[in-house]
């Protein structure tokens, strides 16, 4: 009885920890909010598109851990071991992002020179002409169709699946040895509901004061920026450990 008290303690203990962690985790982790921030900017995503992407990829970054911690105790793998195989999964995910990035990136300063501002001469029947100021905004495709066939929430939502919670894992093992599933569960869930909702309110937040900013001419680039901006947000990683 005292140590099923002892337990049920513990584990009170371990659910502030991991409510703490998930916090300070994702807020010092730029690569948690950046990438939904540039992109909901350049690509005009919705406030509720955006949070549902951010959101689909905190659950699979948050649900990857919860995976391979769980496959780690089945197994009986060291800690050790553990964070081994999800540094190496880090890693990936990292170079990823550095690899999306650069290459969106590139893809934004070649949208960019395409859609340079320049004028075209109308010349009337009677004689007039005047010139107004013309850009061809991505061939003129409608927005909606873009994003509906487009790859960068698979993508994303791929690299956040490859790169699990590093602080998560060592929290289950504590439940896991004790043989507690609802503690693990408990942990898990907890620390899920934190990550994810600190990633949406982040985003979102952010994301109003950027669209606050009237960028003026630079606002073709935008999407260089957020290329560019995810590149670093995976160097910090490989560089920083951020």
């Amino acid at each position: 009885m005292i140590r099923r008290q002892d337990l049920e303690n513990s584990i009170t203990v371990l659910l502030l920890a991991a409510a703490s962690i998930g916090f300070v985790h994702t807020i010092m982790g730029p690569d948690h909010y950046v990438p939904f921030i540039v992109f909901a900017k350049a690509r005009n995503w919705t406030p509720g598109r955006t949070a549902f992407i951010t959101a689909l990829c905190g659950l699979g970054h948050v649900g990857s851990s919860v995976v391979l911690g769980i496959i780690g105790i089945i197994f009986g793998y060291s800690l050790t071991k553990i964070k081994l195989i999800e540094g190496v999964q880090g890693n990936v995910a990292a170079w990823l992002l550095v690899i999306f990035g650069f290459i969106y990136f590139l893809w934004g300063v070649y949208a960019a020179i395409k859609n340079k501002p320049h004028t075209h001469k109308h010349f009337h029947k009677d004689g007039k002409v005047h010139q107004h100021p013309h850009v061809h905004n991505d061939d003129h495709k409608h927005p909606h169709d873009e994003e509906s066939l487009s790859l960068t929430p698979w993508v994303l939502f791929t690299i956040f699946v490859l790169g699990p919670c590093e602080p998560m894992i060592p929290l289950l093992f504590y439940p896991a040895a004790e043989k507690s599933i609802t503690g693990i569960a408990a942990v898990s869930i907890v620390f899920g509901l934190v990550t994810i909702s600190t990633m949406v309110v982040t985003v979102l937040v952010m994301l109003k004061g950027i669209n606050l900013i009237n960028l003026g001419k630079l606002e073709r680039y935008t999407h260089a920026f957020a290329g560019l901006a995810v590149l670093l947000s995976g160097l910090g990683i490989l560089l920083l450990g951020l």
